[in-house]
């Protein structure tokens, strides 16, 4: 066949309001044709088979603002861009997995966009390889000044975030 395997992975789902049961993802991404269709907890990644990924994307974004009324930004990978991405984090876990994120892009960044973001000067230790900007935090997510917002106004693309424990558990479960 044709399907190809991918990982969805949607932008700010279940945080703040922007509510989407995954029940209802599901649904609605077998309704635009995917086929084994599953979902990983409700941070919204979503595991199928489709046949034409980026017109499978754009199609989902605006399912689910036709439905929700909110635009979430619906960026996917190939089982093994996951796993290139894992194996490419360029940063030794001293801490702990869930510190380390691969923050995954809609398009890859030119170099003078890297550049500005690391002339900020954060705490965090940042790379980016390809359309994946890798950090490691050195105490969490929480409180970071590395937000959303910043990386999509200075990398040009918006993008989503995933520690490596659900970037492992992602890949395990597209590989099954």
């Amino acid at each position: 066949s044709n399907m190809a395997k991918r990982v969805v992975l949607l932008r700010a789902v279940n945080v703040g309001g922007a509510k989407l049961p995954m029940a209802r993802l599901r649904e609605i991404a077998e309704n635009l044709g995917a086929s084994n269709v599953s979902t990983y907890i409700a941070s919204g990644n979503l595991l199928c088979d489709v046949a034409e990924p980026d017109g499978f994307d754009r199609a989902l974004e605006q399912a689910i603002e036709d439905e929700f009324g909110f635009f979430r930004e619906v960026i996917s990978r190939s089982p093994t861009e996951l796993a290139e991405a894992l194996k490419a984090h360029p940063f030794a876990i001293e801490t702990e997995p869930k510190f380390h994120y691969v923050y995954f892009l809609l398009g890859a960044p030119s170099p003078a966009q890297v550049d500005a973001l690391l002339a900020r000067g954060l705490p965090e230790k940042l790379a980016v390889i390809g359309r994946d900007l890798h950090i490691a935090y050195p105490e969490g997510v929480a409180g970071s000044k590395l937000t959303p917002a910043m990386i999509a106004k200075t990398l040009g693309s918006h993008g989503t975030g995933r520690n490596l424990n659900t970037v492992t558990k992602l890949i395990e479960l597209a590989r099954d």
